[in-house]
């Protein structure tokens, strides 16, 4: 567990203090709203574009309310802009009608919120301090660089960082290891660094 830390610490390091798309937003809604369009989005994009959803639709029930049209003109700048329009007013609608308005913070709850997915569970309840893991694409990618798991199924290496590290940390995993994704942009350069931080004891 030492040396897993140890290597967890150095990409900590190595990475440039960035703002994630489910971070420093005022409340639930905003946190779980702008993690279902972050899916397959980069950060720099979802962030303006869900700062111009939340001016408008401000609540779940605003939103559950809205039109599909209007939501489609103001995220149309994420990737799958339609699907995500449809989903995240059946899910406001969802959260109006059987959560009172109230974002449910239990992980089999948030997967049955249209548009909602392990991924963005898990990072949804670890922005609001629970322990979970989120694992996404930069999470896989060097997971299975330093051998923290042998998987490429999120869940299965979701299940092996949870054996490897400490529950106090693994809501910090995807932000240290998404914030190293995106500062080493070069595949190459990304590589050469986790190869050394690999053979960290």
């Amino acid at each position: 567990m030492e040396k897993y830390l140890k290597q967890l610490f150095e990409l900590k390091k190595l990475g440039k203090p960035l703002r994630l798309a489910a971070e420093e937003w005022k409340n639930n809604y905003e946190i779980l709203f702008s993690t279902i369009l972050s899916a397959r989005t980069r950060d720099e994009i979802t962030i303006p574009t869900a700062e111009k959803l939340f001016k408008i639709y401000s609540t779940t029930k605003s939103l559950a309310n809205a039109k599909l049209k209007n939501v489609e003109k103001i995220i149309r700048s994420v990737n799958f802009y339609k699907n995500k329009s449809r989903n995240i007013i059946a899910c406001a609608k969802e959260i109006e009608k059987e959560y009172q308005g109230k974002i449910p913070i239990n992980f089999e709850e948030l997967l049955k919120l249209p548009g909602v997915r392990r991924k963005t569970a898990n990072v949804f309840l670890s922005e609001i301090g629970k322990n979970a893991i989120g694992v996404d694409t930069h999470v896989g990618y060097i997971a299975q660089k330093l051998k923290w798991s042998n998987s490429n199924k999120p869940a299965k290496i979701e299940e092996d960082l949870k054996k490897l590290f400490p529950k106090k940390y693994w809501r910090k995993l995807n932000s240290i290891l998404v914030t190293f994704g995106r500062t080493h942009t070069s595949r190459k350069s990304k590589n050469e660094i986790l190869e050394q931080i690999r053979k960290i004891k």
